[in-house]
């Protein structure tokens, strides 16, 4: 899909070496050793590459009526490309996600930092399969039902960041956790800590379960607020028979959406109390793990992360970012915000576009496109024209000054300078997109194209598990 085949994942992932946590009694370790990959496999290849067995129907709306009940390998073996498929599509680009997958895993392995990117941003084993073989530490999710697909998929190591309140998810963790598995959370209330023993005594089960207190801030979503009340929740984990803490965690996203000077100082000075707040678990000798994880970092703001936090790397501290948009990038955005277009180096390639069809131009200037809500994000700015056709797959030029106005569930509003730009009912225009983690939602199967911009051979087709 990106450089290597499903039927290639299996030797490439238990052949890399890889940086890992796991358990050894009842302390997490550290271990980085050339067989470790081979002994446990940071993913179950071969249960990702039983995807090309998946035989394709009217259940995947990407796919050709033609290609009605064969399989996922027999269709690529037939040689698609663009041209084969109808609108409305989502299409990714590989050589643009072969360089993102690239670009990341090397500016972490530069800076001494982990990798474990949040899955929830394309819920597809394949493209997880892709950041793990570059060296991830694991997988991040959001929720159990996240869990339970990383799990089916044989993700080794997990990160749930959340709180697990839910009953069923708790038996399910402590059911499941071991040498071979796995699985952090994270708790911001010492009513969370609660939960979790109550539930953990009544269940009987012995597990102890490795948590994260979470610091969040005035204004921010969840985690603790303030330093004194995370100290409060850390002091509750340590007395509990049925916890260990492992670390510290956050997510600065959720104070800043801009880039501007008074939002990163938000976020700069969120990092800073994550790092007291780490500094004085240290001092009171709160910390029931001999390898500690620091966690914060998305897509947005993960070179403030590693600036802010990296003084407190050691060979007991080890930091970790959360990226999980940065491997498909887009049009929007992140194309805005992210640290690698804002600095002026090497910056991410967009590797997702839609392809939506003219299906009606009822005023001079105005089209409506058959894509809509229910096909294309549009939570964090709506779809933008950027090329025009007659057919899918075949050539285009440049729609300039097009505009998408309105979404609606099934329809796209286009506007365009009549004078200058031809719009026919039947053409085809290429949208840029913001926010992919709203993008592989609406979508169970996304064809690959080998590249956007030049040869657009469909060289895979991803599954997605929302």
């Amino acid at each position: 899909m990106l450089d290597i085949s499903l039927t290639d994942l299996q030797h490439a992932l238990q052949n890399t070496q890889r940086s890992e946590l796991r358990h050894e009694g009842n302390e997490l370790v550290n271990t980085s050793t050339p067989d470790a990959g081979a002994a446990a496999p940071a993913i179950a290849a071969e249960r990702v590459a039983r995807l090309a067995d998946v035989r394709l129907d009217w259940r995947h709306k990407a796919v050709p009526a033609t290609a009605n009940g064969t399989t996922h390998r027999d269709f690529l073996a037939d040689g698609p490309t663009l041209g084969d498929f109808q609108t409305p599509l989502l299409t990714l680009d590989s050589a643009a996600m072969r360089s993102n997958a690239d670009h990341l895993a090397g500016w972490c392995a530069e800076h001494n930092v982990l990798l474990a990117p949040h899955g929830k941003t394309t819920m597809a084993p394949q493209l997880w399969a892709e950041q793990l073989d570059r060296g991830a530490w694991g997988i991040t999710v959001a929720n159990f039902a996240q869990l339970r697909v990383a799990r089916e998929f044989g993700v080794r190591r997990l990160q749930l960041a959340n709180s697990l309140t839910d009953p069923h998810a708790i038996d399910w963790v402590a059911s499941v956790i071991g040498p071979e598995q796995t699985i952090l959370s994270w708790v911001d209330s010492t009513g969370t800590v609660e939960v979790l023993n109550r539930t953990l005594e009544a269940s009987g089960s012995g597990a102890v379960l490795d948590v994260l207190v979470e610091l969040g801030g005035l204004g921010g979503r969840t985690g603790a607020r303030g330093v004194d009340a995370a100290l409060e929740v850390a002091r509750a984990v340590a007395v509990s028979p049925h916890l260990r803490l492992a670390g510290v965690s956050g997510y600065e996203g959720s104070l800043a959406h801009t880039a501007d000077v008074e939002a990163l100082g938000a976020v700069r000075g969120y990092l800073g109390q994550m790092r007291q707040l780490h500094e004085q678990l240290l001092a009171d000798g709160l910390y029931g793990a001999d390898q500690i994880i620091l966690t914060a970092g998305g897509s947005a703001y993960f070179d403030d992360v590693v600036d802010v936090l990296s003084p407190c790397i050691s060979s007991a501290v080890q930091l970790m970012i959360r990226s999980g948009a940065y491997i498909i990038h887009d049009d929007g955005f992140y194309r805005g915000i992210s640290p690698f277009s804002r600095h002026g180096s090497q910056p991410f390639r967009a590797g997702m576009h839609g392809w939506a069809r003219v299906v009606s131009q009822p005023e001079p200037g105005l089209a409506i496109l058959d894509a809509g809500k229910r096909d294309l994000p549009v939570d964090e700015g709506l779809p933008r024209p950027q090329l025009i056709g007659p057919a899918l797959g075949g050539a285009m030029v440049p729609l300039e000054g097009a505009e998408i106005t309105a979404v609606n569930d099934q329809h796209c509003f286009m506007t365009f300078d009549a004078g200058t730009s031809t719009v026919r009912p039947g053409d085809v225009v290429r949208l840029g997109l913001s926010h992919p983690c709203t993008a592989f939602d609406k979508w169970t199967l996304i064809p690959v194209l080998a590249d956007a911009d030049g040869n657009q051979a469909v060289v895979d087709l991803v599954h997605t598990f929302f």
